[in-house]
C-alpha cells in the first residue's frame, strides 16, 4: 500500500495494516509520539484500531529530550 509519511511516498509492507503496525516498523513503538492521519490527530489508544488504506497522509511527531 501506498502512503505519504512525513511528506514522503512511501510503500508499506503487506502486514503493515494499523497505525500501530507502523510505529512497529519503524521501531517507534516504545517512544511518546503523535500521530495524524489525513489531518486528524489519533488518541494512542486507537493506534492499534486505525485501518491504513491506500494513498493516507501520516504525520508521526517523536519527541526529542536536550538541553
Amino acid at each position: 500500500m501506498g502512503v505519504i509519511l512525513n511528506g514522503e511516498l512511501i510503500q508499506l509492507p503487506e502486514h503493515v495494516v494499523f497505525v500501530s503496525d507502523v510505529l512497529k516498523h519503524y521501531e517507534i513503538h516504545d517512544k511518546v509520539v503523535v500521530v495524524e492521519i489525513n489531518g486528524e490527530i489519533l488518541t494512542s489508544s486507537e493506534h492499534q484500531s486505525t485501518r491504513l488504506a491506500d494513498k493516507d497522509r501520516i504525520e508521526i511527531v517523536h519527541f526529542v529530550g536536550g538541553g
